[in-house]
């Protein structure tokens, strides 16, 4: 079931971030020393804080029957009629269970909803995989663009709603 955070959900969602994307970091070799700001190792309770009370993010939840956070995405706000995608992720022990596929179809919904049309996102470039999977989902490949606090290149895509 999707549903939406509640604050005191927060340092649970904190977890999965971190645990989820933790995984890429190992594929692709990123540290805490050399990719400090990368989502497995900047994410915390606070920073979500921030985004849950003074940004006012809509943060949103699969959980299991059991009431365990599996899944997680967040969006952010870029004006009227774009929204941007923030940390969909999947605990690693339940991915390839088709939540990655309910969580993206309940984010383009909730935008929609909002009365925007089009929907943003940041990946590591260099993670095909994801890319290709975000390319099935109907999003456009942008460009790319090297931060020197990455160790990888930043793609950009966007879909139409």
């Amino acid at each position: 079931m999707i549903r939406e955070i509640r604050n005191e959900e927060i340092p649970e969602c904190a977890r999965v971030i971190r645990e989820s994307f933790m995984t890429v970091a190992e594929e692709f070799g990123f540290t805490e020393e050399n990719a400090p700001r990368f989502t497995a190792f900047a994410t915390t309770e606070e920073r979500l804080m921030y985004h849950y009370h003074v940004e006012k993010r809509p943060m949103y939840g699969f959980f299991s029957e059991s009431d365990e956070l599996l899944g997680y995405y967040s969006l952010a706000k870029q004006n009227d009629q774009e929204w941007e995608l923030n940390n969909l992720c999947v605990l690693p022990s339940h991915r390839h269970e088709g939540i990655g596929d309910q969580l993206i179809q309940d984010a383009f919904s909730r935008v929609k909803s909002f009365g925007a049309a089009k929907m943003n996102i940041g990946i590591v470039e260099e993670n095909v995989r994801l890319r290709k999977w975000y390319e099935s989902k109907g999003f456009l490949h942008l460009g790319t663009k090297k931060f020197d606090f990455f160790p990888f290149t930043c793609g950009y895509m966007e879909k139409n709603l």
